[in-house]
């Protein structure tokens, strides 16, 4: 399949999705390709025609040399300078996911004729997403004004291809299409993390035979959030219909206010979603081309922020938070199944008790324990990204770091906590279903089916760490699955 671009809107979650996760082609439209060619020779005339003009970059030097005019002669061998100097982030390299998105973002500024690039090069880029690989990206080290350290390694092959001219070198390294991609990515794989959980505390609530008055639709109105209600909607198709054999009186507090905060969850989801959509299709050149019109027959260029994605470290940041507040959950709902005197379950390692049974929960009563240590882990992960307060060093204009790269190694650390969290709220749901013998509701009935499948239900003490790595891996594998969810 391939993903056929014509203008901005074109880039979306869906075409990330298809590009990035599931390694489809993309393809610029002739409409595309004729706009950019268009503005191309205006931005030409436009330069040529007026020699005051001062735009950076292209009439002038780079960086703290921007007051330095650079005359017609000198323009070409500037723009052929090779994109090597900025290359020196090293590290654990991005996902070959996220430098896909990066690549496919990286369009946005040129679809519409704003990069005042040349369809060659516009061309070049859309094929690097013919490739099964890209070149590394590292995560780390990224301290930059805006994302150059991350773009001239990426691009730096892709420029050796050709004799570049003016303002091609800046097309490819300015901007921000790195926050763009990490806020689709994430965005993409919350909302797959947030059906997994809901799966899981529908699970638990059933395990502990919660009153399903906690999730009554009468509470959609009364509190009057669309986010809770979606999460009291999604609870109730998973949990039974019938309050037959379930307690008479309320939860603990940790199951009442599932829905709460599951529906800030959904609330954090759309938010991301909202900025990724924002920011996939958003200008964010520097300097900017604006194509002609009838004030500015030729167009002009204009130096901007656009590089400086404000939206991106906050939404990323609350997916991170909700990640952590998550796990907290599961670590209340672990513990309270656990507590007889809370759960009225019999203890969770045996199918039946007798004299001779141990008092404790055997190898299941320390997974709470493992609990708390994702959820410190998720907790830590989970703090305010802050523009950092230290001046960037090295150029004199670039005195303000971008925050993208921090906040979403943050929540994707926070997210991969929470995937262990449940797994091991998973297995202690599984094992009260097993030692009461019940069933799931015919909704949940597969999932757990696909939970007992890699950890069976424990009768006798064993070694239950191995078998939790591979249900929290398996829970983060359908996170980023290519597959359509």
């Amino acid at each position: 399949m391939t993903v056929v671009l014509t203008s901005r809107t074109d880039i979306n979650l869906d075409s990330v999705h298809r590009v990035a996760w599931r390694d489809e082609n993309v393809r610029l439209s002739e409409t595309a390709l004729r706009r950019i060619a268009d503005c191309r020779q205006s931005f030409l005339r436009l330069i040529d025609g007026n020699p005051d003009a001062v735009v950076y970059g292209v009439t002038t030097a780079m960086g703290e040399l921007a007051s330095q005019r650079l005359a017609a002669t000198a323009r070409d061998s500037h723009a052929r300078l090779k994109p090597f100097a900025a290359a020196t982030s090293f590290g654990d390299p991005l996902p070959n996911r996220v430098v896909r998105a990066i690549v496919l973002a990286r369009l946005t500024n040129f679809l519409e004729g704003h990069a005042a690039t040349s369809p060659r090069i516009a061309e070049a880029v859309a094929a690097m997403l013919d490739r099964s690989s890209l070149p590394a990206v590292p995560g780390s080290g990224q301290g930059g004004a805006g994302e150059i350290l991350a773009l001239y390694p990426l691009f730096a092959e892709l420029s050796l291809g050709f004799d570049l001219d003016v303002k091609e070198r800046g097309s490819l390294i300015n901007g921000s299409p790195c926050a763009a991609a990490m806020l689709a990515d994430s965005a993409i794989s919350a909302r797959r993390r947030l059906a997994c959980a809901e799966r899981v505390f529908a699970l638990s609530i059933e395990a502990f035979q919660a009153p399903l008055e906690h999730f009554d639709e009468a509470l959609e109105e009364l509190w009057g959030d669309a986010h809770e209600a979606t999460a009291l909607r999604n609870l109730r198709e998973l949990l039974p219909t019938s309050a037959h054999g379930r307690r008479k009186y309320q939860a603990p507090v940790s199951y009442r206010i599932v829905p709460r905060v599951l529906g800030h969850a959904h609330r954090a989801l759309a938010s991301a979603e909202r900025s990724a959509t924002v920011s996939l299709q958003s200008v964010s050149d520097n300097p900017v081309y604006l194509p002609p019109d009838q004030t500015h027959p030729l167009g002009r260029c204009i130096s901007t922020g656009g590089f400086h994605n404000a939206m991106a470290a906050p939404a990323l940041d609350d997916l991170a938070a909700t990640w952590a507040d998550l796990c907290l959950l599961c670590h209340r709902h672990g513990a309270r199944l656990l507590d007889a005197r809370a759960s009225h379950l019999p203890d969770l390692l045996m199918v039946k008790r007798s004299p001779s049974d141990s008092d404790g929960h055997g190898s299941v009563g320390y997974i709470p324990m493992a609990i708390t240590g994702y959820l410190e882990q998720a907790r830590a992960a989970a703090q305010r990204t802050f523009i950092p307060g230290t001046e960037t060093a090295g150029t004199g204009q670039d005195d303000v770091s971008a925050t993208v790269f921090l906040a979403w190694a943050k929540s994707d650390q926070a997210g991969r906590c929470l995937d262990a969290a449940l797994a091991m709220l998973a297995v202690l749901a599984s094992q009260a279903l097993y030692v009461t013998g019940r069933d799931a509701p015919p909704p949940l009935s597969r999932f757990l089916y696909e939970v007992r499948a890699i950890i069976p239900p424990v009768e006798a003490d064993r070694v239950l760490g191995p078998e939790l790595a591979r249900l929290a891996s398996q829970f983060t594998r359908h996170v980023f699955s290519a597959e359509i969810a």
